[in-house]
């Protein structure tokens, strides 16, 4: 237990974020210092590393060290030419790490693969078009093509790319969102008519408890420490709740305060940590809300927000008592804590007038995803903790614009007053059909059902379940594009004609034909903001991704649509469509003029609740049953901290003591023991589903770790390979990276008897 012990003491941010982004800036020969100036500022870019918002009154210094990894990784002056590929095959290039492509550098040119050969080789940005247009013309539907959006993609670039795909026939647009925070948008949309969440920056100085669920702040999301910091020192109460100890939950050091970070002196963040079994939290919501029942009906009570459960919600007596049919054997059983425990975190929200609950992926990536968001939202209806100040529900997104992606239209199933609108602005019947997700386009692909994949960034090879099949999925397609800044494992599973076409970053220069550009996006609270590039791109031969767009609708389109060179070469007309498209854009350039932008709005925030019942609603959930084999483990994936999603900036995770590697399993020393492993035995990670093929994930060092006895936790992408494709969420569809039942065997051991 001394290893365990050792991890626990660890201090989030301090002197060691400020060591790590030097050393990052030194190791990528980034000297360019006024790029980190201007990021998060008026006239500067957004960071690509988080979709956190920016107060409105920004510091000098508005960023953190993943944001800083970030910008280095676009900033490197490394560089991948033709004189790469020349010397990499494709074949070579498969037996290297997610790191190693990552460090090669930026793209500098189109390449198109070449089979005989198997390398890419350089291609013209108006012969790489035309080979997507005469593929694209010479499918038989519309339907077998995808376009997928990573949430980078700005809002211009993503409107362009949805207006291409269904000028093209299509809704097959899925994006990054399908495979995180897909569940959140289904649940709340259902529950309280909207999917985004209902806060904004300021109400957490306003707010007397937060609660974190599934999230590690100090690695995914370190500005959001600043804001926990400051309610913990005003003494707001958080409670976290994360099967993990995560140092950024425990104690943080905010670097921007040097008394601080010279003499070591920590914010203790939690006042209360809860480490549930892994998919334990809908139990443990229902544990709180029925403590709140039980004392809402003794003396004093007064606990619940009546007037707003009777003027604003229907499906409260459901909800009743479904919680009186709830056993605490079954809570305790299914969350793995004590009652006590609950009834603890349970009384701080009672103390609280104003409660945000917080969540991210650790509650989407589940087989529940979808009823526990519900239940959690069911919990903050009973307290009244929506549309009013300080309080509210706040899923936090990753991706820097993948909110902004889906307000955009990037979604497979729109709305149909938008495709009406749309089709009134651009004179077209836009298609009416559903289409194919994430997890929906893959399966399609391995059954020939597409052929044409296009990829506005991302690294969906890496990024998907069961990495084995989606890689031979793409290999099967007839064209793969895939438009990047860097190399990934996307643009080694290619497909018969593939293209790389190289795209401007977030930091650099955007020039067209009327002059310097600027995109916008949208933050996790529905902000809106520009963002402007400054430095010198990469290449010459960079294009930004709306010209990419214009370029493909051109080739494949011919004179259908709009005059793609005319909006692209002023910004500003593709946000005019904008504005005649989407509600909430009316005077999208004059808005765009104000300090910090402005801010969308939300209809639950004001209580205006748009579901069928004019009401938010309380939707009740059953626990799910035993879910588990008795010898089997409960893995959940998750980010090192050298890390953004599939890009891998580092081989060292700080926060939980791990240094030079990434092949780790984190497991309780008691099971540990029950399986007579010690610490940095080999093993191998084995899922299995109901198809009955096993799915392994090999050569995992083993590493003792403050976590429940049943469960395991070890790094994505690498263990993306052991989550079969038809194992995803209720009805959001989104994979259960958050749930994978494993068995352990001694490295090696499971391939002899396979074999």
């Amino acid at each position: 237990m001394a290893e365990q012990t050792r991890q626990n003491r660890t201090v989030a941010g301090g002197l060691g974020a400020l060591l790590a982004s030097a050393r990052h800036l030194w190791h990528h020969r980034v000297g360019d210092v006024k790029c980190l100036l201007r990021t998060n500022q008026p006239g500067g870019f957004d960071c690509p590393g988080c979709a956190w918002p920016e107060p409105r009154q920004a510091s000098r210094l508005e960023l953190c060290e993943n944001g800083i990894k970030a910008i280095v990784h676009e900033a490197t002056q490394r560089r991948i030419g033709r004189e790469f590929f020349a010397r990499h095959t494709l074949s070579q290039l498969r037996g290297r790490s997610h790191y190693w492509l990552e460090q090669q550098g930026r793209l500098t040119e189109p390449l198109r693969y070449n089979r005989h050969s198997d390398r890419y080789e350089p291609i013209g940005w108006e012969a790489a078009f035309s080979l997507i247009g005469r593929h694209l013309r010479g499918l038989d539907h519309p339907d077998q093509a995808v376009l997928y959006t990573s949430g980078r993609t700005s809002n211009e670039a993503a409107f362009l790319l949805q207006l291409f795909g269904r000028l093209l026939g299509t809704n097959n647009l899925p994006d990054s969102a399908n495979l995180c925070h897909e569940s959140s948008g289904v649940a709340l949309t259902e529950a309280i008519g909207t999917g985004k969440g209902t806060v904004t920056l300021e109400d957490f100085a306003l707010a007397d408890a937060i609660f974190v669920f599934g999230q590690n702040p100090g690695s995914n999301h370190p500005r959001m420490l600043t804001e926990l910091e400051k309610a913990a020192r005003r003494g707001c109460k958080i409670v976290s709740v994360n099967p993990l100890q995560e140092a950024g939950l425990t104690r943080f050091i905010n670097p921007k305060h040097l008394g601080a970070t010279l003499f070591q002196r920590p914010t203790s963040i939690s006042s209360l940590y809860l480490q549930p079994l892994v998919g334990g939290d809908l139990a443990l919501i229902k544990g709180m809300m029925k403590v709140l029942l039980e004392r809402e009906t003794q003396p004093g009570g007064g606990v619940l927000d009546q007037d707003f459960i009777d003027n604003h919600t229907q499906g409260f007596t459901a909800c009743v008592r479904d919680l009186e049919d709830t056993t605490w054997t079954q809570i305790e059983a299914g969350s793995g804590l004590s009652r006590a425990q609950i009834t603890q975190a349970a009384e701080l929200y009672m103390q609280a007038e104003r409660v945000i609950a917080c969540w991210a992926m650790g509650l989407t990536q589940q087989k529940h995803a979808v009823a526990t968001i519900q239940t959690l939202t069911n919990w903050m209806l009973l307290g009244g903790n929506l549309g009013k100040p300080g309080a509210g529900l706040c899923p936090v997104r990753g991706h820097s614009n993948v909110q902004g992606d889906r307000t955009m239209g990037i979604r497979v199933k729109p709305d149909p007053t938008f495709l009406e609108a749309l089709g009134r602005e651009f004179r077209f019947r836009p298609p009416q059909s559903p289409g194919y997700a994430t997890v929906d386009s893959i399966k399609a692909m391995a059954e020939a059902k597409v052929k044409a994949l296009i990829c506005m960034g991302g690294n969906l090879a890496a990024a998907a379940p069961d990495r084995n099949y989606t890689e031979e999925a793409l290999s099967g397609l007839q064209l793969t594009v895939q438009i990047s800044t860097k190399l990934n494992f996307s643009h080694l599973a290619c497909g018969k004609d593939a293209l790389i076409l190289p795209c401007l970053g977030r930091t650099e220069l955007d020039l067209q034909a009327t002059g310097p550009q600027q995109v916008t996006v949208e933050d996790s609270m529905s902000m809106v903001h520009t963002s402007r590039g400054h430095r010198r791109p990469a290449s010459p031969h960079l294009r930004s991704e709306p010209a990419i767009v214009a370029g493909m609708a051109k080739a494949a389109l011919g004179e259908q649509g709009p005059d793609w060179d005319e909006l692209v070469a002023d910004y500003d007309r593709i946000r005019t469509r904008i504005a005649a498209v989407i509600p909430g854009f009316r005077d999208y350039n004059r808005k765009l003029r104000q300090a910090g932008g402005f801010y969308l709005g939300n209809s639950a925030r004001e209580r205006r609740w748009q579901t069928p019942t004019g009401k938010a609603c309380f939707l009740v959930h059953p626990l799910p049953g035993p879910q588990l084999a008795p010898d089997q483990l409960r893995l959940m994936t998750l980010r090192a901290h050298d890390q953004y999603n599939t890009t891998i900036h580092g081989l060292n995770d700080r926060y939980r003591g791990i240094q030079g590697r990434r092949l780790v399993v984190f497991l309780h020393p008691e099971d540990m023991h029950a399986r007579g492993l010690k610490e940095g035995t080999r093993v191998d990670l084995i899922s299995e589903a109901e198809d009955g093929l096993p799915r392994r994930a090999t050569g995992f060092e083993v590493v003792p770790y403050a976590i429940p006895k049943g469960c395991a936790a070890a790094y994505f992408p690498e263990t993306n390979v052991l989550v079969p494709i038809d194992s995803y969420a209720d009805r959001s569809i989104t994979p259960t990276s958050k749930l994978i039942p494993i068995r352990l065997r001694p490295a090696g051991l499971a391939k002899e008897l396979s074999g």
